[in-house]
């Protein structure tokens, strides 16, 4: 078994409020991230892929497919997007990072799947200090 990531990058607004409860409250609880204007991060975002080496290709699964699949399933949706707003795949949720990364991993595992690897895990940077990861 082996394993390889792929690193892709995104920029991105969000909020975390419960709509039910009050200003105060969601300030109460989630402090800045709760800014009625919103807030942004520069994400980084870390895909681990699992599987056998291919003996034809010497791949688990070709990078640059790995990319664009990445690309068109989740960048494109929340890149200079307001995920809270924006991001179909996040309708409905609370825009935490564990959210986010719970929302990512179901975008991203049958297409990997389909073509013979396993997703492994996700994690996702919001800061320098703040991540996310995520098994499954």
């Amino acid at each position: 078994m082996i394993y390889i990531t792929r690193r892709e990058r995104f920029s991105a607004a969000h909020k975390l409020s419960k709509p039910e409860w009050s200003d105060e409250r969601n300030e109460e609880v989630f402090g800045k991230c709760a800014n009625v204007n919103w807030h942004g991060h520069n994400y980084d975002l870390y895909v681990t892929v699992k599987g056998e080496v291919n003996p034809d290709t010497g791949f688990v699964i070709d990078l640059k497919l790995l990319s664009d699949m990445i690309k068109e399933k989740v960048i494109q949706h929340v890149d200079h997007k307001n995920i809270n707003l924006d991001t179909p795949f996040m309708k409905g949720q609370m825009a935490s990072t564990e959210n986010i990364c719970i929302a990512i991993w179901r975008e991203l595992e049958g297409p990997i799947k389909a073509e013979g690897a396993e997703l492994h895990y996700i994690k996702l940077q919001e800061t320098e200090n703040n991540f996310v990861e995520y098994y499954g």
